[in-house]
């Protein structure tokens, strides 16, 4: 048979011809038996590819009759949306996600139909209906822009984009509080589809006014990290109450579209320069890190959620750390996996018989019903054929193709994926007895009667998914083609779309980065010069500009603007590391931003220039240990000469020394002049930006400063005078007796700035802000003194004074964002007074009215005293998270308690905390912090018993698994546990919660908060532990009644007290605290007597022996 005579229909066919053809041509006559050869075995080929070629046609016809009857039937005409649930009478409302799966499945076809050359237009009807649908979406969002510009300045679920809407007008359904609607996976999907769409050739976005509504969807998805939704159920906590929470799933969604949507051109490969959408680096890394913290939890009230599974694996590829992967989905799979599918989550009533379809949210406790009876759903085995065709893993394709088969119900237009298995009213007893072993019934897909008309129910989303799946493993659709972007592979092995945007890539792990040195003046330039340190001012980088962050962000805002949908853009929020370590091109200008770091602010800290520098170094930690993008980061230090006055030049000499052999904590650094940089570092160009606008009136670079005459030395430099710290604080009571004229009299008449910042404080009370002294505002007085402390580096008036301003540090919002993101809540007070807990993130006005409400009335100092230390443990958590672990409540005031006694123990010097500089206060609870989380053992030998506990009580701390001890222990107390006063009911707690969900610990940490004595807090935490031992080494043992852990110390502090001799009973427990645990006297043995003594009547056999381990 000659090659010529065979059917070549697909152009990978011709290409083998071709190449055959092309390989023949050089072979010699001496050849021709292998020709032969060749010949023969091209018709085999020919023949092969022949029959497969026309089996796979079949079978895409096949799969399209299937999809037309199945999915496109349904899609309106009108909207291109498809309907959630065909059992409604009238089917009206369309869901964004199931809209966006049956886009999917038929897209997916149409781009396995693009393989065949004679497709009678089915490839362009398929691709059609998807862009319908896609545009559909659209079109219902943009009627709600107002939302979307609502929800860039508070992230509330009144100003989220309605998920529902109806299927022929495109009009929302129901109102803001009639639903819930935020579901920022929801959002996310739509964006992840939207690109893997345009990138395959679809042409879906048509107008500028829709590049910028996209721009503006990115905005949304953005702050995902610190916005508490519904998720991908809808129901937000399982309790299914209203109440919203961080969801894992959702944010893995944004963090996926984020990094998709990054440099696309909307309008495809025609597209101009203002069709491209840009992100905010900073908010993927803060998305970035919230998702891997929170994995392999799905939220607070969710152990783990099937939700999980399409969020790490198809569609959205949140993450490709393998191992976070896999323990991700074993964890799925070993808590959820049923004979019939996945639960959702455990104790999901939705679809049960006994869930009450009359009521939107369930009753308290309601949930525990629901335990064991929860329905599966089919739908995640097809996710999970779906990887496995990603992993190549033929065999895990057959076990998921043999566990869904007998699943799927029969229909004429072929099989049916079930929304789920419920298990029927008479076998729920005996199912929550013997989990798995009761039949289940799948949901009435098929064919149903609704008011008396025969109908077709499908869950389309299901179905969807299932129809790409059986392309895939037919090998019709390939995974390229089903993801164009290469969202299945890891950053670095991802094909760059364009060279001129920033992309993803995965970590390098000999990262350099590059430090320009920027002098403010000539003057110091020459200076640092005579001492080795070559710089750059700013007129010699030109036509290079330095740009403030303010000037950065002020660019941005122009991002997605859009008068006549009244969008104003990306909102005036500073740029983080990530985002400042890039180089910019914009209008025909290159500019460097330098961090937020080095900004001038009227914030005490930047007066600290140990401060400052280590401030330095951490974000250069950060910059190593987070940079994800292609081309090196950037990094701009401004030099200024108030830098060098004082102690401080020390630390910038050392700091800058470290930069010249090219080390700085281990952090690869290179200095250099910038000009030398531009080719290798990350360039972003802002093509948004107006190529027409006023550059050079509208942006304020950083300007070269004339300082006039030369220093010719380090020593010409003023330096700050020294005068004698001693703190002299005069006793308010002389103050309060005195009139006004007298007061400012004695402020005339002293040189004692504390006696001073006094009389201002007094004069502020009494007069408020704007009373004149000496032709002075008092406010005016009170920055004047300020600067004049902080010159000296008079902390303590430094502090006084500021908080009298009402002062508030520029970074203490996104600081307390970074530690809420790792799970931890924080509280504001001073220690024994109440506290304000933040469990989510806060606006810069609400924390400065929780700080001056609840520290300012008690401690003036403490009010910025603890924005430092929330600075501080926000950079901690963000370099060294595993210092906090074990701590679940960060107590601001309590951390104070634990570094006041800190000072106590190791310095004999008696100085106030509020003397310390604020480079010293984070050293002291960087020890505080790190000295006990570094320990193995129960306690430091170099402190006393005493110490240890009131230290390990003030942080918080509590031993490995003592939440789910204090479950274990509940269990066995049928009356509940009392401690300080606060009582934890067994029920509801344990029909409400499960054992290991966040919100238990959380309530455990609530309990715990009513003790005020840092030691008593380690003693009662160390009884738990021995109670839990106890009744786990002696099942038959319980506590009938209450178990009063405030009772048992005293018990045990009662027998202490007899066995030292001590006949007058008293209340001073120091000798207690101060005793080893785990001796023979030791404070374990007395627990546990009390325990035994309540448990029964008399000594349990080998409690001699029991010891009690806490760390």
């Amino acid at each position: 048979m000659n090659p010529s005579s065979v059917n070549r229909s697909t152009t990978d066919f011709v290409v083998a011809v071709d190449a055959l053809r092309s390989a023949s041509n050089d072979v010699s006559q001496g050849q021709h038996c292998r020709e032969r050869k060749s010949s023969a075995y091209l018709d085999e080929r020919a023949k092969n590819f022949q029959a497969n070629y026309e089996e796979s046609v079949t079978k895409l016809n096949r799969y399209y009759k299937q999809v037309k009857r199945q999915i496109l039937r349904f899609q309106s005409p009108t909207t291109g949306l498809f309907p959630r649930d065909l059992t409604e009478p009238q089917i009206i409302s369309a869901h964004v996600r199931d809209s966006v799966y049956c886009a999917a499945a038929v897209w997916a076809l149409a781009q396995a139909y693009k393989r065949i050359d004679d497709d009678r237009g089915r490839t362009h009807e398929l691709a059609q209906s998807a862009v319908k649908c896609m545009r559909g979406i659209l079109e219902c969002w943009l009627h709600q822009a107002e939302k979307v510009e609502k929800f860039k300045q508070s992230q509330t679920p009144k100003n989220s984009l309605h998920s529902v809407f109806h299927m022929v007008t495109g009009e929302s359904i129901f109102k803001d509080n009639e639903y819930e609607h935020l579901q920022i996976d929801c959002v996310a999907l739509y964006l992840i589809f939207l690109v893997q769409m345009i990138q395959s050739g679809l042409q879906i976005i048509f107008t500028t006014d829709e590049v910028n509504f996209v721009q503006n969807l990115v905005f949304y998805v953005e702050r995902a990290y610190r916005t508490p939704d519904f998720g991908m159920w809808e129901r937000g906590s399982k309790y299914n109450n209203g109440s919203s929470e961080l969801h894992a799933s959702s944010i893995g969604m944004a963090k996926s579209a984020l990094e998709a949507i990054n440099g696309l051109n909307l309008f495809g490969n025609s597209g101009a320069h203002w069709s491209v959408v840009y992100i905010d680096i900073d908010a993927h890394y803060r998305n970035r890190t919230t998702f891997d913290s929170l994995l392999p939890r799905e939220s607070a009230s969710k152990n783990t959620d099937a939700s999980l599974i399409p969020t790490i694996l198809w569609p959205a590829f949140a993450i490709h750390e393998e191992q976070l992967v896999n323990r991700t989905i074993e964890k799925v799979l070993r808590r959820l996996k049923g004979s019939h599918g996945l639960k959702r989550f455990l104790r999901d009533g939705h679809g049960t018989v006994l869930e009450d379809k009359s009521r939107k949210y369930y009753r308290p406790s309601e949930i525990k019903t629901f335990d064991g009876i929860e329905c599966e759903w089919p739908l995640f085995y097809i996710y999970l054929i779906i990887d496995s065709v990603y992993k190549s893993d033929s065999e895990k394709v057959a076990h998921y193709q043999k566990l869904l088969q007998p699943l799927l119900l029969t229909s004429e237009d072929g099989p049916l994926v079930p929304r789920y298995y419920y298990v029927p009213k008479d076998c729920m007893e005996q199912e929550k007895n013997a989990p798995g072993t009761q039949i289940r019934l799948p949901s009435n897909e098929g064919k149903i009667k609704v008011n008396n008309e025969s109908r077709d129910n499908i869950f389309l989303w299901g179905q969807s998914v299932y129809i790409i799946s059986q392309l895939l493993a037919d090998g019709l659709l390939n995974i390229t083609e089903l993801d164009p972007i290469r969202r299945f592979l890891p950053a670095a092995e991802r094909p760059r779309p364009n060279s001129r945007y920033s992309s993803f890539q995965s970590s390098p792990n000999d990262l350099v980065i590059q430090v320009v040195l920027i002098a403010e003046s000539v003057r110091l330039q020459q200076l640092l010069a005579t001492y080795g340190i070559q710089t750059q001012t700013p007129h010699q980088i030109e036509p290079i500009q330095i740009w403030p962050p303010i000037e950065l962000a002020k660019a941005y805002e122009q991002l997605g603007v859009n008068n006549k949908l009244g969008l104003s853009g990306r909102p005036p929020r500073p740029f983080g590391g990530l985002g400042t370590a890039k180089i910019y091109r914009a209008c025909g200008y290159t500019f460097i931003c330098y961090p937020l770091l080095f900004e001038v602010s009227d914030f005490y800290l930047s007066q600290d220039m140990e401060f400052v520098i280590d401030d330095v170094k951490s974000d250069l930690q950060f910059l190593g240990k987070c940079w994800k993008l292609a081309g090196r980061p950037t990094f701009c230090m401004i030099l200024r000469e108030d830098n060098l006055r004082g102690l401080g030049a020390r630390h910038i000499f050392d700091l800058l020394a470290a930069f010249k052999r090219g080390d700085c904590d281990g952090i690869k650094v290179r200095i250099g002049r910038l000009q030398e940089f531009i080719s290798s570092a990350c360039i972003e160009h802002l093509d948004f930006l107006d190529m027409d606008a006023d550059v050079e009136n509208i942006f304020r670079p950083f300007l070269e400063k004339d300082k006039g005459k030369q220093f010719r030395s380090f020593t010409d430099i003023p330096k700050i005078t020294k005068i004698d710290l001693t703190e002299a604080w005069v006793h308010n009571l002389e103050l309060h007796q005195k009139t006004p004229w007298e007061l400012t009299q004695s402020f005339n008449q002293t040189d004692n700035i504390y006696f001073q910042a006094q009389i201002l404080q007094e004069l502020l009370n009494r007069e408020g802000l704007y009373f004149r002294v000496d032709g002075d505002t008092v406010e005016e007085k009170l920055v004047k003194l300020n600067h004049l402390a902080g010159t000296r580096q008079n902390w303590s008036v430094v502090r006084f004074c500021s908080s009298l301003l009402h002062k508030l540090v520029d970074s203490l919002a996104p600081s307390i964002t970074a530690i809420l993101v790792r799970g931890k809540q924080l509280t504001i007070s001073v220690w024994g007074r109440e506290e304000e807990v933040i469990d989510k993130p806060v606006s810069p006005n609400d924390i400065k009215s929780i700080l001056y409400t609840k520290c300012f009335p008690y401690d003036v100092i403490q009010a910025v005293l603890q924005q430092e230390l929330i600075i501080n443990i926000g950079t901690f958590i963000t370099t060294n998270p595993e210092l906090f672990n074990g701590i679940l409540k960060i107590r601001i005031g309590w951390i104070v308690q634990a570094m006041k006694l800190e000072l106590k123990y190791y310095d004999d010097k008696d100085f106030s905390i509020n003397s310390l500089s604020p480079s010293m206060i984070k050293k002291l609870l960087y020890n505080v912090i790190k000295r006990k989380s570094d320990e193995g053992q129960y306690y430091s030998p170099e402190r006393s018993m005493l110490w240890n506990r009131q230290l390990d009580g003030a942080l918080n701390r509590v031993p490995p698994d003592f939440y789910e001890r204090i479950w274990r222990i509940l269990e066995r107390t049928p009356s509940g546990i009392k401690v300080a006063g606060y009582h934890l009911p067994q029920q509801p707690t344990l029909s409400d919660m499960t054992q290991y969900e966040l919100n238990f610990s959380l309530l455990v940490e609530q309990m715990l908060s009513k003790i005020i004595d840092p030691a008593y807090r380690q003693i009662i935490v160390e009884l738990f532990v021995i109670v839990e031992a106890i009744l786990s080494r002696n099942p038959e043992l319980s506590f009938n009644k209450a178990v009063d852990l405030d009772k048992l110390v005293h018990e045990a502090f009662e027998l202490f007290l007899k066995d030292r001799g001590e006949k007058q009973k008293h209340d001073d427990m120091t000798a207690f605290y101060n005793t080893l645990p785990n001796v023979r006297h030791g404070t374990t043995i007395y627990m546990v007597r009390a325990i035994m003594n309540h448990l029964l009547d008399g000594d349990l056999r080998g409690i001699k022996d029991f010891q009690c381990i806490v760390s």
